[in-house]
């Protein structure tokens, strides 16, 4: 059965009754960011605490370290565009892109000769989850529409998903290789990423991990 997206709007906190704010101070209770996930985004959750979403349904994610995934940005400059979302935790970036690219990342690693190489580069796909970033609630944002990440703790989203935009349209996918369409092309997303993987990679070879940064993008 096809899923149907619901309609999507900013997360509300008036929403949150105070009896829920109070259990939690300081945060959104997790019944409160299912709800937004699950009836606001449409995205499937699984039980339990934290929320997590899950993968391969909607969409896939490509995992890489915060420093890669800051420079790869930084040079596909629009593409993934501004309504592909990044979440960052714990040091890693996560890029949302199409369901079923999973399955095809290591025949593209292989066919853009990446492969045998460690880039610190996976994909979570079908079976998979994600941790659930706190809905972003309107906070600043900088430009290209990537927010700075304050936290190297929590999931948070750098580029959260657009209000009233289906994040699939957006998402890099194989089917944009050769134009047509609006979604990016996952080929060259996935090189960028792999090329700028494989420097830090090199880097902290020969320099050692350079100290945790704020991620920022603009």
């Amino acid at each position: 059965m096809a899923i149907v997206p619901l309609p999507r709007r900013p997360f509300d906190r008036s929403a949150i009754s105070g009896a829920e704010s109070r259990d939690v101070p300081g945060d959104i209770p997790c019944d409160a960011v299912r709800r937004w996930y699950e009836n606001d985004l449409g995205w499937a959750t699984v039980p339990g605490t934290p929320v997590h979403v899950i993968t391969g349904l909607r969409f896939d994610v490509l995992d890489v370290p915060a420093e890669a995934g800051i420079a790869a940005l930084r040079h596909l400059g629009p593409i993934p565009g501004p309504g592909s979302p990044v979440v960052s935790h714990g040091g890693r970036m996560r890029l949302l892109v199409a369901a079923g690219s999973a399955e095809e990342l290591p025949g593209l690693l292989e066919w853009l000769d990446w492969g045998g190489l460690d880039l610190d580069l996976t994909a979570v796909g079908t079976g998979g989850l994600m941790a659930a970033p706190t809905p972003p609630g309107g906070a600043g944002r900088l430009g290209g529409g990537l927010r700075e990440a304050g936290s190297q703790g929590a999931a948070e989203w750098l580029r959260p998903p657009e209000p009233g935009r289906e994040v699939e349209p957006s998402l890099p996918t194989m089917s944009a290789l050769g134009g047509g369409g609006g979604a990016p092309d996952l080929v060259r997303v996935v090189d960028t990423v792999a090329t700028h993987c494989h420097r830090v990679r090199l880097r902290r070879a020969s320099t050692g991990p350079s100290e945790s940064q704020p991620l920022a993008f603009s």
